[in-house]
């Protein structure tokens, strides 16, 4: 793979560990706005949906309402403190930014972007932050890569996209970034094709050489 001029990282799994946070606090949020009790499993299912609103529709059973993803703001928020920045990744964001722009896109909402980013203190290293819901559709499509990589001022082609999902890779290769995959994610799988596969963060800064 060819040096890039800059990248975008996806969020959950891949700069914070939060795959036990966030399927709880959809969980209970659901029940608090009337949905029924669901599992954790049944939560992760359901991200390919998109944005926090489609995924509420459909847990609840019933269009979300504004009311309904503050619910799932606030539990998110109280249950942050759980949620862990991976080893060596904001040394490895600071020496990234400082060379190329470094931007975000997460399928999460971009309220639950800044709610996390905020509690482990990355919320100021990115350039552009993106959220699912600032797209007209989720990944596996190219949109949220793309747009990024606009708001950035970089050609895909020029990018890398890091995410630990094969969402996240597939939409890397969509849009034409390098899909680079965080191999420490929960969602890795290594079936999954990739430009690059990263074993650890400190594994990314060959990707400017």
């Amino acid at each position: 793979m060819n040096a890039v001029d800059g990248i975008v990282f996806d969020m959950d799994g891949t700069l914070i560990e939060s795959h036990a946070v966030v399927p709880a606090a959809y969980r209970a949020a659901v029940l608090d706005r009337g949905g029924p009790a669901l599992t954790d499993a049944e939560v992760i299912a359901g991200y390919s949906l998109g944005s926090p609103a489609a995924l509420l529709t459909h847990l609840i059973g019933r269009p979300a309402t504004d009311a309904d993803l503050a619910c799932y703001h606030d539990h998110l928020a109280a249950l942050a403190g759980q949620v862990a920045i991976y080893p060596d990744m904001a040394e490895v964001l600071a020496e990234l930014a400082a060379r190329v722009p470094v931007g975000l896109f997460t399928g999460a909402s971009h309220r639950a972007a800044e709610i996390l980013l905020d509690r482990v203190g990355l919320l100021g290293r990115f350039r552009v932050v993106l959220g699912g819901d600032e797209v007209p559709r989720p990944k596996p499509h190219p949109d949220g890569v793309e747009l990024a990589c606009r708001r950035l001022g970089l050609a895909p082609a020029r990018a890398a996209y890091v995410g630990d999902s094969p969402l996240d890779l597939r939409a890397a290769r969509r849009s034409g970034a390098a899909a680079v995959a965080a191999g420490w994610g929960h969602q890795y799988d290594p079936a999954e094709p990739a430009d690059v596969t990263a074993a650890h963060p400190l594994d990314l800064l060959p990707l400017l050489n």
